[in-house]
C-alpha cells in the first residue's frame, strides 16, 4: 500500500466501502470484486486499497482471530505481525515484573502494542515507516490515550526519554527484511534496523524485551539475558531476548510451547547436557522446535527416561511408554528395508494408504518419496527416516495422544 491508497481508504466512505465488502479469499474474488467496484466509479486508489485490504484481513484472521476484520494491514506487517494469543504472553511477562509503561520500538502494524495495552500498560508505539505507523494509529485507536503512536526510527525516539514518556522498559522487534509494504527478503544482522549492537546496548541499560527470528546464531546472544524460543502450534516461530528486571531469576534458557489455548514452559540455567545414544527402544519422542532451539532436549529426556537415538538427531528413544507436552510420542511398530522399492512393497503389504513421513538426519524429500512409494490401502502410520547405530533406519510406528 502507498500514501495514495492510504490516503483513499482512511476517509469515512473508503472505511464503510471496506467493511461492507464480502469475504475475498481468491484471485476470482478478487477480480470479480475489482471489476465490480470499478463499474461503480470507485477512484482505482480506493478500489485497490479496498480490495487489498479485504484479501489481508481474511489472511489475518489466523493470527488476531475476529479482531482482523476491524483492522488495517500491510503485506509485509501481517507477515511479521506478533500473533495476537503470542503477544499476551509478552504482555503479561510486563505486567508480572511490575511494569506499568512500555515503548514499542518497531511496532509495525501494532500487534504486540495491542497486547500491551489490552493489559492495561500505556504504550508509545514507534514506526520508522510513514504507511505502517498510520495503519497503526488506526489499529490501536480503539485503546485511547493508553496508545500513542509516533513515526520515527528507533533510535531517533529512544535520544528523547521524556519524549517517549520516560518508560518503565523497551519492546523492540528490530526489521530483519528490506523495506517495503509487499515482498520482502531477509537481511543480514549487520543490516537491520536498528542495528542489533544498538538493540543490545539499549537492553543492557533499561529492561527490554528483544524479539528476533528462531534461528538467530546463538554465538549472538548476551551472556546476561534470558532467551525464550517460543513455538505455536507446532511451528517455531520466534526467539525473545528478555532482560533487566524482565529477565528472570536462574533462567537462561526457555522454550514457551502453545497449543491452541494451553501453554507450557520448560526453563533451565543453561544449555542442558544430552542423554547419551541408546539402542531403539518401543518409543521414540520428537522434541518441539522450541525445546530443540533451546537446547533442553537432555531435559525432556531425563523426564521420559529416554536417550538419544543418535548423536546430533534430536529424536528421542525409550520404554516407558510415558508421554511429555514438549515433545510428540510415537509407538514403534517395527523397523522396514529402507530401499525404496522395498520399503513400498512393505508397506503395501501391511495395507498403508495415509503415511506421515518425518526424517532428520537424512536427505529426504517427503513429498517425491511418497510418491515413489505407491502406496495402497486403508490403513495409516507414521515412517520416522533417521540415523541409528550410525546407519540409516526407516522406523513404522503410530503417534501416541498426548496425555
Amino acid at each position: 500500500m502507498d500514501t495514495a491508497e492510504l490516503a483513499a481508504l482512511l476517509t469515512p466512505a473508503g472505511l464503510r466501502l471496506l467493511d461492507e465488502l464480502p469475504p475475498v479469499k481468491t484471485a476470482a474474488d478478487v477480480a470479480a470484486t475489482v471489476s465490480r467496484l470499478r463499474k461503480a466509479g470507485h477512484s482505482p486508489d480506493l478500489v485497490s486499497a479496498v480490495v487489498g485490504q479485504a484479501r489481508l484481513r481474511d489472511r489475518a484472521t489466523a493470527k488476531f482471530d475476529d479482531f482482523a476484520r476491524g483492522m488495517l494491514f500491510t503485506r509485509a506487517g501481517l507477515e511479521q505481525a506478533t500473533r495476537l494469543s503470542v503477544a499476551a504472553h509478552h504482555a503479561h511477562r510486563f505486567r508480572v515484573a511490575g511494569m506499568t509503561s512500555v515503548a514499542d520500538l518497531g511496532c509495525g502494524i501494532g500487534g504486540d502494542a495491542m497486547g500491551f495495552a489490552a493489559l492495561g500498560l500505556r504504550v508509545t508505539a514507534v514506526d520508522a515507516d510513514e504507511v505502517t505507523a498510520a495503519i497503526a494509529a488506526y489499529n490501536l485507536a480503539t485503546f485511547g490515550d493508553l496508545v500513542r503512536v509516533r513515526h520515527a526510527t528507533a533510535e531517533d525516539a529512544a535520544s528523547d526519554l521524556p519524549a517517549l514518556g520516560s518508560p518503565d522498559a523497551f519492546w523492540l522487534d528490530p526489521a530483519r527484511r528490506t523495506a517495503g509494504h509487499g515482498d520482502t527478503t531477509r537481511t543480514s544482522a549487520g543490516e537491520w534496523s536498528p542495528p542489533l549492537d544498538w538493540v543490545f546496548a539499549l537492553a543492557s541499560r533499561h529492561p527490554a524485551g528483544v524479539k528476533l527470528g528462531p534461528g538467530m546464531d546463538r554465538d549472538l546472544i548476551p551472556d546476561d539475558v534470558e532467551a525464550q524460543w517460543v513455538s505455536a502450534d507446532g511451528s517455531t516461530i520466534e526467539l525473545v531476548l528478555w532482560s533487566g528486571a524482565l529477565a528472570r531469576e536462574g533462567v537462561r534458557r526457555a522454550a514457551l510451547v502453545l497449543r491452541g489455548t494451553s501453554a507450557v514452559e520448560l526453563t533451565a540455567p543453561a544449555d542442558a547436557p544430552d542423554e547419551p545414544v541408546r539402542p531403539l527402544g518401543a518409543f521414540i519422542h520428537e522434541p518441539d522446535g522450541a525445546v530443540i532451539r533451546a537446547r533442553l532436549i537432555g531435559e525432556v529426556a531425563r523426564a521420559l527416561g529416554a536417550g538419544m537415538l543418535a548423536d546430533r538427531v534430536a529424536y528421542l528413544t525409550s520404554d516407558a511408554g510415558l508421554t511429555s507436552p514438549f515433545a510428540q510420542t510415537f509407538r514403534v511398530r517395527e523397523t522396514l528395508p529402507t530401499d525404496i522399492r522395498k520399503l513400498g512393497a512393505a508397506l503395501r503389504e501391511r495395507g498403508i494408504g495415509r503415511l506421515e513421513i518425518k526424517k532428520r538426519g537424512v536427505d529426504v524429500d517427503p513429498a517425491t518419496l511418497r510418491t515413489k512409494l505407491k502406496l495402497r490401502g486403508d490403513g495409516e502410520a507414521t515412517l520416522i527416516l533417521t540415523r541409528a547405530a550410525g546407519a540409516r533406519v526407516a522406523i513404522l510406528a503410530d503417534r501416541v495422544p498426548a496425555g
